[in-house]
């Protein structure tokens, strides 16, 4: 049984995300290696996770059930971290991918990886580009949607192997040093399939009034959770394939921007990089094909 690294979830009824991150992460690390929080103790959740360790927690909403989250998460990955040499944290549709270039598997590489460190995958968000990509998605990602556009706010300290405060959200940590392996992506899967993601938004719409909240500034939820954040979804998707494709995949320049910017994240005890916004759209490499 491997103890080089596990993998950490939490959700609550994303059975869309909840499918390809144990086929990612459960058939890689084993699901013995998988630690799935279920917000509410789903049946669906926890059939689909069977073999994996399983949190149940209440289901109750709350408009601050974002920071309870992060609580959780930053003391169950701090008490993982005494078994694993790494531990990866993050959403249900995030997830990290070596360069098939490599030649390795995420396990394989953190194997060989020095610990003491936090490592950040540099984000890229994987958009449906629903005027030419109409194979559904299934057994794979990668290869039905081959296009990606860079996503900054998704460049997250997600590999942890060392005692340190992650920030809710998982956007910062206090660890004061930036690792950025060239091999390693973190894919956000939130648009990579238009019927997928009317259905998320839904549900999580849904939370945001049950909560009863006003204002989106009195709750600790992310903003893309309310309804007036929303827009109109198939616009957001047809805005995909009016941005420029970029004739080499090369995120070098992405990192060197991320180091350059590197800094204290005020008196928070914090630390981040400046995150733009990169209206430029990629396609992966055929090598990508298959690695999610």
């Amino acid at each position: 049984m491997q103890s080089t690294a596990c993998a950490i979830t939490m959700l609550r009824d994303d059975l869309f995300f909840l499918e390809i991150w144990l086929r990612h992460y459960g058939e890689m690390l084993g699901r013995e290696n998988c630690y799935v929080i279920a917000h509410g103790r789903e049946p669906e959740v926890l059939e689909m996770a069977k073999g994996c360790n399983i949190v149940g927690i209440p289901g109750d909403h709350h408009k601050n059930f974002d920071m309870k989250r992060w609580r959780l998460m930053n003391n169950l990955v701090m008490g993982l971290n005494a078994y694993y040499k790494h531990v990866i944290v993050g959403d249900v549709d995030e997830l990290v991918v070596v360069d098939p270039a490599e030649g390795k598997t995420l396990l394989e590489w953190l194997e060989g990886a020095p610990d003491r460190r936090i490592y950040t995958p540099v984000g890229l968000e994987v958009l449906h580009m629903i005027d030419r990509e109409e194979e559904p998605v299934g057994d794979r990602v990668l290869g039905p949607r081959r296009h990606v556009r860079v996503a900054p706010h998704y460049s997250k300290p997600c590999i942890v192997s060392v005692g340190t405060k992650i920030a809710r959200g998982g956007h910062f940590t206090q660890f004061e040093k930036l690792f950025t392996p060239d091999p390693l992506y973190l894919f956000h899967l939130k648009f990579v399939d238009f019927g997928a993601y009317t259905a998320v938004m839904d549900r999580r719409n849904a939370v945001t009034q049950a909560v009863n909240v006003e204002n989106i500034r009195d709750a600790a939820i992310g903003r893309h959770w309310f309804a007036e954040a929303r827009g109109e979804d198939r616009a957001v998707f047809d805005a995909f394939t009016a941005m420029p494709l970029q004739a080499e995949f090369n995120m070098r320049p992405v990192r060197r921007a991320m180091h350059r910017s590197w800094q204290e994240r005020g008196k928070t005890g914090f630390w981040q990089f400046d995150r733009p916004d990169y209206e430029q759209l990629y396609q992966l490499p055929e090598r990508f094909n298959g690695a999610l």
